[in-house]
């Protein structure tokens, strides 16, 4: 688990270098806003694609070789990206490097193969506190590196360097993590991705927590879509303000997951922490419209941010624990695919909200989306207790 964890740590330092500079290097081709945000949501599309597809081949014929693939792609894209011609060759770039980084699934896969089911929830966490940790150290190391003043050349070295970064962490997957699933690298049968769509659909736990990524997913990122403009717009902020409240979330939340979340969940139950998770996103939101400037807006979206840490870890965990074991990876891509589509849905229904409605509607739509996900981790807690009784 450690070596694990290390690994994704300096795959997502990568991740972290490349992910803010994004703008600025789209901006450098001279492209209008619209292909800046077609940029952003290229990787997203691509997740939603990969999501499945990995975690489906991963179940077949183990995660080690799915991981090493992968993390391997993720660094060609990245090169790719750094001597990419045009905002086009760019986009495309993006897109398969968005496929090759749906490997989430893979990774969740690999934890609750090795994880006791009691103790997963907290395991899960720890992967969303290396997401957090590397997105905090990350777009620090990009900022020194980058020089914007160069046009796209002056991306070519942090993007160089996150390409390094995920070629590091294939060697490292090469050299030090084993195959997690016995038989690895034996081809096993698999159901066809249709058939396991609707096994989720039909299936009452999976189904409910699946609808509960989509509705806080959408509202969680279209928040964070928009932040900036809502900070410039009403308080007259810019890049630094806008940073230091990130850097501020990222904090809270990566020590929520290491030391908070598993604890929780095992002391409570991971519905009723998934649930009052939810409320206190919910709490949050709601709280940002009463907001007086940089403190107290703060606070509001570190405690949204405390309850979507708290919140999806357990969402992971008890999908893998209700989901068939020979198929964990292809239905928790299906989840992370859900999450993908929320990526791309959320932010679009944010902006034409914040800029036709209302510019605290964001705010309003999270807390109406993530309102019923609170009863939806109830139901999908209580469905999970009555199949629990009668196994």
């Amino acid at each position: 688990m450690p070596t694990l964890l290390g690994v994704i740590f300096i795959n997502l330092l990568g991740f972290g270098i490349v992910i803010p500079l994004l703008p600025f290097y789209a901006a450098s081709f001279n492209a209008p806003p619209w292909q800046i945000a077609l940029i952003f949501s290229a990787y997203s599309i691509g997740a939603f694609f990969g999501e499945p597809l990995w975690g489906r081949m991963s179940d077949r014929i183990g995660r080690k070789p799915l991981l090493i693939s992968t993390v391997i792609g993720n660094c060609l894209c990245y090169l790719a990206l750094a001597f990419a011609p045009n905002v086009y060759v760019a986009f495309v770039v993006r897109l398969l490097g968005g496929l090759a980084s749906g490997n989430g699934s893979v990774i969740q896969g690999y934890i609750a193969d090795v994880t006791p089911p009691d103790r997963r929830s907290g395991r899960m966490a720890r992967l969303g506190a290396a997401f957090n940790i590397g997105f905090i150290v990350g777009p620090a190391v990009g900022g020194l590196l980058a020089h914007p003043e160069a046009g796209p050349a002056g991306f070519r070295l942090p993007l160089l360097v996150a390409g390094g970064l995920s070629a590091l962490s294939a060697i490292c997957i090469v050299l030090f993590l084993k195959e997690s699933r016995p038989g690895g690298g034996e081809a096993r049968q698999q159901p066809s991705r249709w058939r396991m769509l609707g096994y989720a659909v039909r299936e009452p736990v999976i189904s409910r927590l699946m609808l509960v990524t989509f509705l806080s997913g959408c509202a969680f990122f279209g928040i964070e879509s928009v932040f900036g403009l809502w900070g410039e717009d009403r308080f007259g902020w810019g890049p630094r303000e806008i940073g230091i409240i990130f850097g501020c979330v990222g904090v809270v939340s990566a020590a929520c997951q290491l030391f908070l979340t598993g604890w929780l969940s095992r002391k409570f139950g991971e519905a009723e922490v998934l649930a009052a998770g939810m409320l206190l996103a919910v709490t949050g939101s709601v709280l940002q419209v009463f907001s007086t400037g940089l403190l107290t807006s703060g606070i509001f979206l570190c405690i949204t941010a405390l309850g979507s840490s708290v919140a999806f870890p357990n969402v992971s965990s008890l999908i893998s624990q209700t989901a068939d074991p020979d198929h964990q990876g292809q239905v928790l891509g299906l989840n992370n695919a859900t999450s993908a589509l929320a990526r791309v849905i959320g932010p679009f229904a944010a902006g034409l909200i914040f800029a036709d409605v209302h510019h605290h509607g964001q705010y309003v739509l999270a807390a109406l989306l993530m309102t019923p996900a609170i009863g939806l981790a109830i139901q999908a807690g209580r469905r999970r207790r009555a199949l629990r009784r009668r196994a």
